[in-house]
C-alpha cells in the first residue's frame, strides 16, 4: 500500500513538471486524461533508461558527467511521453471523442430516440400498416373500399403519433393530385378533427397560464371543443363585458387553428358579452415535438452527407427550417406578432375579401390565445355552400392566391401554413384567414428577385426567368448558365402555358432542373414553395378548375409591373440620386487631383499586401512551421555528424562530448519535428 502511494505521489509530482513542459514544447493543449498518460510513460522509462545508459546504481563516475548524463535522460524519458501525445493527436484527434457528460446525454437521446421509433412501429402495426412499411402491399387494397379502409388506417396513425405527423398530414391532404381523392379527402379531417385531449388538462393549461379560474375570466366558456387540431384545440367562449378588447391595434389574425364552423357573430350579445374563440395548447406536445425534430434533423444529415440530391438541396438546412418554423408554431406570443404584422400587411388590408379575427391580448399568452369569434365553415368544406349561395368559386381562388403572392413578393411576410383548415368562409362571403403560428418571412432583395421571376413568367422569359432565379436560390461556385437557361425555357414552354393543369410532373421536373444544376434553396424560399403547393391544393377544394398559371400572369401584370409605373420610377429615382449625391459632388475634386498627379508624373497606385490580420496570421503560422521543419533538420543533420565524429573530449569510458551533444541535438530534432506533426494532426480550429 506504501508503495502505491509512493507511486502515485511521484506520478503527481511528476505531472506538475511534465505538463506546463509537454504543451510549451509542442506548443497545443492536451486534455487531462492524455497528460496523464504521458506523464505515466516518461515516469516508467526514465528508471529502464538510466540504468541501460549509466548502470544499475550506486553510479560511479565524475558528477559533472552524471549529471550530463541525467539531463540526457530526462531528455529523451520526456521525448517519449511528446511521442505518445503527438501519434493519440493523429490516431484520435482532440475533441473526436464525446465527454462523459456528453455521453450521458447522447445515451439518453438515443434511449429517448429508440423508445420513439418503437412506438411509431407499434401505433403503424396496431392500425395495419406493418406490411407497407416493408414495402408490400396487402391484397384487397387496390379498390374503393380498400382504399378508403387505407386512408382511414393512416389518418389514425398519423393522429396518434403526435403532431409532427399530424402536420405532415396536413400537407399531404392538400395534394390530391399525388395520392388518391379519397386518401387525401380522409387525411383533410387532420386540419380540424384530431382527438382532443381531455377537458381537466386543458383546464389546468389555462389556469395556469391566466393564473384565475375559468369563470374569473370568462362570462361563459364550452368545455367541448369547437375544433382539434395538431398544435392546438379552440373553444368557445365569452369575455366579461367589462373586458376590453385590442384598441388601438390592427385587426389581428386568429390563429384558431383550423376551425370547421362558427356558428356565431362577432357582434356583442345583449348584456352576456363578447364572443370569442379561445385557442389552447394540447399538453406535452413540446418535448414530444423537440424529439421528433430531433429524429427529421438526423435523418436530414443522413441525407446530406450520402445523397447528391440531399447536398445540392441543401435538406439539412430545410429541416433547420421547418423546426424553427414549428417552435414559432408553439410560442403562442410569436403567434400574436404574426397576427398583427400580418393583418398590417398591404395584401390583408387592402383587400375587400379577407378579414381576419382580432386578438384580445389580455387573455392570451404564451400557451392561450383569445380572438374574436367569427361566422363561417371550414374552407375545405365549403364547396357546397359556396354552390347555394351563387358565390363564384373562381373568384375566391383568385382572390386567396393573390393575398399570398401579395404576401410573398410585397409584404415580406407570408402565412407558411394555407391548408384549407386554415381558412374560413364567412356568412357574408369573404374568406377568414386563421392559425399564423407559422409564417415565412423574406428580405427586400429575395422579394425583387421573386417580383422579377414573376414578370420573367408574364413575359415568357427564359433569361430573365434564369437570372432571377439564381438570384433567389444559392448558386454553386461554377454552374453552366446557358443549360440552365435551356432548362428553365422547356420548363416554362412545357407547364407555364395557360390552361395547364399543375401536378407530380411538374414538381419532379423542377426538382430535376435544381438537383442537375446543384443550386441550393434557401429555407425561407423552400417555405414559399411549400406554400405555394399547399394553396394550390386549398384552392383546388372550392375551385378544381383554378388556373394557376394564368393566376400568376395576371397578378404579375397587374401589381408587379406598378413598378414600372412613372410615380413609382420617378420615386425610386430620386431615392438612388439621393444616396449619390455625396459622391457625385466629390467626383470632379477627385478627378482633377488624379488628372494633375499624371501630369506631373507623380500618379501612382498604393496596395497593401495582407491588409487583413487572418491574412497576416495564416501567413506568420505558415512560416512558423517552415521555420521549425529548418531548425529540426539542422538539428538533425549535425546530430548525425556529431555522432560520427570521432575522439574529442570523454566524458565517460563509452561517451564522448561530441557524442553527448550530437545526442541532445537528435532530441531537439525530434521535439521540432513532433511540434511540427501535432499542428498537422490538430484539426483547424482546435489548435
Amino acid at each position: 500500500m506504501d508503495v502505491v502511494v509512493l507511486r502515485l505521489g511521484n506520478l503527481v509530482v511528476f505531472m506538475v513538471v511534465f505538463v506546463p513542459i509537454a504543451q510549451r514544447l509542442l506548443g497545443v493543449r492536451f486534455g487531462f486524461g492524455r497528460l496523464a498518460v504521458g506523464a505515466l510513460i516518461t515516469l516508467s522509462v526514465s528508471g529502464p533508461l538510466a540504468v541501460a545508459m549509466i548502470g544499475p546504481p550506486p553510479w560511479t563516475g565524475s558528477n559533472g558527467a552524471a549529471m550530463a548524463y541525467m539531463v540526457l535522460i530526462a531528455l529523451v524519458s520526456m521525448l517519449a511521453g511528446l511521442v505518445f501525445l503527438v501519434l493519440a493527436e493523429a490516431l484520435v484527434p482532440t475533441g473526436s471523442l464525446p465527454r462523459a457528460r456528453d455521453l450521458r446525454r447522447d445515451l439518453s437521446g438515443r434511449i429517448a430516440r429508440t423508445r420513439r421509433y418503437l412506438q411509431i412501429l407499434r401505433i403503424a402495426i396496431k392500425h395495419g400498416l406493418g406490411p407497407y412499411l416493408r414495402g408490400r402491399r396487402r391484397p384487397g387494397r387496390e379498390n374503393a373500399a380498400g382504399q378508403a379502409e387505407l386512408a382511414r388506417s393512416l389518418r389514425l396513425a398519423l393522429d396518434e403519433a403526435g403532431v409532427t405527423f399530424v402536420k405532415l398530414g396536413q400537407v399531404l391532404s392538400t395534394r390530391s393530385d399525388i395520392l388518391p381523392a379519397s386518401v387525401a379527402e380522409e387525411l383533410s379531417r387532420l386540419q380540424d378533427q384530431v382527438t382532443p385531449a381531455p377537458w381537466p388538462q386543458i383546464e389546468q393549461v389555462l389556469i395556469d397560464e391566466l393564473g384565475a379560474p375559468i369563470n374569473q375570466l370568462y362570462a361563459e366558456f364550452d368545455t367541448t371543443p369547437l375544433a382539434a387540431a395538431s398544435v392546438a384545440q379552440v373553444y368557445t367562449a365569452k369575455l366579461h363585458v367589462a373586458a376590453p378588447a385590442s384598441t388601438g391595434a390592427p385587426p389581428a389574425s386568429a390563429s384558431a387553428g383550423a376551425a370547421p364552423s362558427f356558428p356565431s357573430s362577432t357582434a356583442e350579445r345583449g348584456g352576456g358579452g363578447l364572443d370569442v374563440v379561445v385557442k389552447v395548447q394540447r399538453p406535452g406536445i413540446a418535448s414530444l415535438v423537440e424529439r421528433d425534430l430531433d429524429i427529421v434533423r438526423r435523418l436530414a444529415r443522413l441525407l446530406e452527407r450520402n445523397t447528391d440530391w440531399g447536398r445540392a438541396m441543401g435538406v439539412r438546412a430545410l429541416a433547420d427550417g421547418f423546426a424553427d418554423a414549428m417552435r414559432e408554431e408553439l410560442d403562442f406570443t410569436v403567434e400574436a406578432g404574426n397576427m398583427t404584422t400580418v393583418a398590417a400587411g398591404h395584401s390583408v388590408a387592402a383587400s375587400n375579401d379577407l378579414v381576419v379575427p382580432r386578438l384580445h391580448p389580455e387573455r392570451s399568452t404564451r400557451r392561450v390565445l383569445t380572438m374574436q369569434r367569427l361566422d363561417g365553415i371550414g374552407l375545405g368544406n365549403a364547396q357546397q355552400a359556396i354552390a347555394d349561395r351563387g358565390l363564384d368559386p373562381a373568384r375566391l381562388g383568385r382572390a386567396l392566391f393573390e393575398c399570398l403572392l401579395g404576401q410573398v413578393a410585397i409584404d415580406g411576410v407570408f402565412h407558411a401554413d394555407p391548408h384549407p383548415g386554415n381558412f374560413l368562409l364567412l356568412a357574408d362571403g369573404r374568406i377568414g384567414m386563421l392559425d399564423l403560428g407559422s409564417v415565412g418571412r423574406l428580405d427586400p432583395a429575395t422579394r425583387e428577385a421573386l417580383q422579377r421571376f414573376l414578370l420573367a413568367i408574364d413575359h415568357g422569359d427564359p433569361v430573365a426567368a434564369t437570372d432571377a432565379l439564381l438570384e433567389i436560390v444559392n448558386r454553386p461556385d461554377v454552374i453552366d448558365e446557358r443549360s440552365l437557361e435551356r432548362a428553365v425555357g422547356q420548363f416554362m414552354t412545357k407547364y407555364l402555358a395557360a390552361g395547364v393543369t399543375l401536378g407530380p410532373a411538374m414538381f419532379n421536373d423542377l426538382f430535376k432542373i435544381i438537383t442537375s444544376h446543384e443550386l441550393g434553396v434557401p429555407p425561407e424560399v423552400a417555405a414559399v414553395f411549400r406554400a405555394l403547393a399547399t394553396i394550390e391544393g386549398t384552392i383546388s377544394r372550392i375551385s378544381p378548375g383554378f388556373d394557376l398559371v394564368a393566376a400568376s400572369r395576371q397578378f404579375a401584370g397587374a401589381h408587379v409591373v406598378d413598378r414600372l409605373a412613372p410615380d413609382a420610377l420617378r420615386r425610386t429615382a430620386t431615392e438612388e440620386l439621393a444616396q449619390l449625391l455625396p459622391m457625385l459632388r466629390r467626383l470632379p475634386r477627385r478627378i482633377d487631383r488624379i488628372a494633375a498627379a499624371a501630369e506631373s508624373g507623380r500618379l501612382g497606385v498604393n496596395v497593401r499586401l495582407l491588409a487583413d490580420e487572418r491574412d497576416r496570421r495564416h501567413v506568420t503560422a505558415l512560416l512558423h512551421q517552415v521555420l521549425l521543419v529548418v531548425l529540426g533538420a539542422t538539428a538533425g543533420i549535425m546530430a548525425v555528424l556529431l555522432l560520427g565524429t570521432a575522439g574529442g573530449p570523454k566524458i565517460t569510458a563509452t561517451m564522448s562530448l561530441f557524442q553527448l551533444f550530437g545526442y541532445n541535438l537528435l532530441v531537439i530534432c525530434a521535439v521540432l519535428v513532433l511540434r511540427v506533426l501535432v499542428l498537422i494532426f490538430r484539426l483547424p480550429g482546435r489548435a
